[in-house]
């Protein structure tokens, strides 16, 4: 009987008060403690480790969040991450930590009264000091790395960020652990986690931009202009000023060879007319601004009854992308697609809490044309104290529609060039020009291949003039399978070109134009313009929109 007490009193003793440890951490840069952070906390046994913050294991955490679990039987760790409310993933690791190596050192320090020792080791080119102990006969750590050298109270990285431990405690309990039964592998996990912390909006998904007769509208996307204009009408939640705004468009070839003007943008319909009815019913129907030059554009300024289209990015394909890969060069790897990718924050309240119609376009000729895929991403960033922003379209002498007859941007041909006036109902402070531009006319002396200076006037006096040029177009080779090859070595993609290479996006810049008063101004665009040589001529496609408080 006295043997039968003292099992049981050994095996009650035994599990009750094995070691379990609560480790909690705190993250400092260049000396200083990081403001407002949420604290890493460790709980670990012999058996068991967990990782998270203080946030997550008091239920406080936004989403998504992320915690570790480290099984020390197996030498295996499972990533969980909580995406929202009603959705939790995980994968299985179980090769990572026997791939870790460290250099042991001599170094000593004593933490919160623990004897360490140091260990190094370098991650992605960054150096990692790991100070750890025996004392407590368990191992943990902050982070993955170094799990299985001791306890880790201190990690130090490059010398200036610090995670170190404030407080040891021993506690009987550990968090809950949740259901592990469902594995996804980790590549998955890592891409459901990212795109859980944005807002994807998918405008379009492998959408065909062609030219045929056969192109046709679906009940959500409307097609014009045989095919070479794709629009359709989007909801945009609430964006927290101060968030970030992308948007991205991936293009291939699909049966198209050469280098085009691509535009994904926006349609304002905030005016009698709109760019959407000259889509529907004809070119003709838009605004005309006449120069002077003998020739009429639609629908490219504004005026009291329309706005122009406004541009979120401008990009141009490469010279035929994937469909022509099977043209070989050695030492050549063509790129599969081409992804375009820019910032557009500075346009949020155009598009923040709106319902708009959005387009994409690459003028051709082309059966096959184009296959594109185009997303809107939000990013969510702490609301920012911020003066309101007005935002006025002015210009865009783009031919969107020029597989439907619209006129190429030729106008400044003559001194005029373009103009637009504009009313300010109140005054904007801090006016910026938002404006792209790039040169069109592809033989020797077209206005593709020669610099050429843009002039900014506002209210008759020159404000900001400046030559676009693009000299990097090389660096875009394996994205262009079809560009011509010539007999002195280069190739078409390879020349500099005014403002844009075969793969690339133009980006705009931004023009200060100071405090702009209430009431009437005259903004006006200055290019000289080439001469045409027969049938080939010059153009400008440039657009403006005003951005101010």
């Amino acid at each position: 009987m006295k043997n039968l007490i003292l099992f049981f009193t050994l095996f009650f003793f035994g599990t009750t008060f094995s070691q379990n440890y609560k480790i909690t951490y705190l993250k400092s840069s260049n000396g200083s403690l990081i403001e407002n952070q949420d604290p890493i906390v460790v709980f670990t046994s012999a058996d068991v480790t967990q990782i998270g913050s203080k946030n997550i294991f008091n239920g406080k955490a936004d989403f998504p969040n992320e915690t570790t679990i480290i099984d020390r039987k197996t030498n295996s760790f499972n990533q969980v991450a909580n995406l929202n409310t009603t959705k939790t993933i995980h994968s299985k690791d179980s090769i990572s930590l026997g791939k870790q190596t460290f250099d042991y050192l001599s170094d000593t320090q004593k933490i919160l009264g623990y004897h360490c020792k140091k260990a190094k080791t370098i991650v992605n080119s960054n150096t990692i000091e790991l100070w750890y102990t025996d004392e407590l006969k368990v191992k943990g750590a902050p982070t993955i790395l170094g799990q299985n050298l001791g306890l880790v109270l201190e990690m130090v990285r490059n010398g200036n960020f610090v995670i170190k431990a404030t407080k040891v405690e021993e506690i009987k309990l550990f968090p809950t652990k949740p259901d592990l039964s469902k594995s996804i592998d980790m590549l998955t996990y890592k891409d459901l986690l990212w795109k859980s912390r944005f807002t994807t909006i998918s405008v379009f998904k492998e959408q065909i931009i062609n030219f045929s007769d056969a192109s046709k509208s679906s009940d959500s996307i409307l097609c014009f202009a045989n095919g070479t204009i794709a629009v359709r009408k989007i909801k945009i939640p609430e964006i927290k000023v101060g968030s970030q705004i992308f948007v991205d468009v991936t293009e291939q070839s699909n049966g198209d060879a050469y280098d085009r003007t691509g535009s994904f943008f926006i349609i304002p319909t905030d005016k009698p007319i709109s760019f959407l009815d000259g889509m529907r019913n004809g070119v003709k129907t838009l605004p005309i601004y006449n120069n002077g030059n003998g020739k009429e554009y639609q629908g490219v300024v504004a005026k009291e009854n329309y706005n122009p289209i406004v541009e979120l990015m401008r990009f141009f394909t490469p010279f035929g992308v994937k469909q022509y890969n099977t043209l070989q060069l050695k030492d050549k790897t063509w790129a599969e697609n081409v992804l375009y990718r820019q910032d557009v924050s500075d346009l949020r309240t155009m598009l923040s809490g709106k319902e708009v119609w959005v387009g994409i376009n690459i003028g051709n000729y082309d059966k096959g044309g184009h296959k594109v895929s185009a997303n809107i991403t939000i990013h969510n960033e702490e609301e920012t104290k911020s003066k309101p922003t007005q935002i006025v379209p002015l210009f865009c002498t783009n031919n969107i529609m020029e597989m439907a007859g619209q006129e190429y941007g030729t106008m400044f041909s003559s001194d005029k060039g373009l103009e637009v006036t504009f009313i300010l109902d109140k005054p904007m402070r801090n006016a910026k020009l938002r404006y792209i531009t790039t040169g069109h006319g592809g033989w020797e002396n077209g206005d593709e291949f020669v610099p050429k200076k843009n002039t900014i006037l506002l209210d008759r006096k020159e404000v900001f003039s400046f030559t676009p040029w693009r000299q990097d177009c090389g660096s875009y080779r394996l994205s262009n399978p079809a560009s011509g090859n010539f007999p002195n070595g280069l190739s078409s993609s390879d020349y500099s070109r005014s403002n844009w290479c075969p793969g690339t996006v133009t980006n705009p810049i931004f023009i200060d134009l100071g405090d702009l008063e209430a009431g009437n101004h005259t903004l006006q665009i200055k290019i000289p313009q080439g001469l045409p040589e027969g049938n080939s001529f010059s153009s400008w496609n440039v657009s403006g929109i005003l951005i101010g408080e």
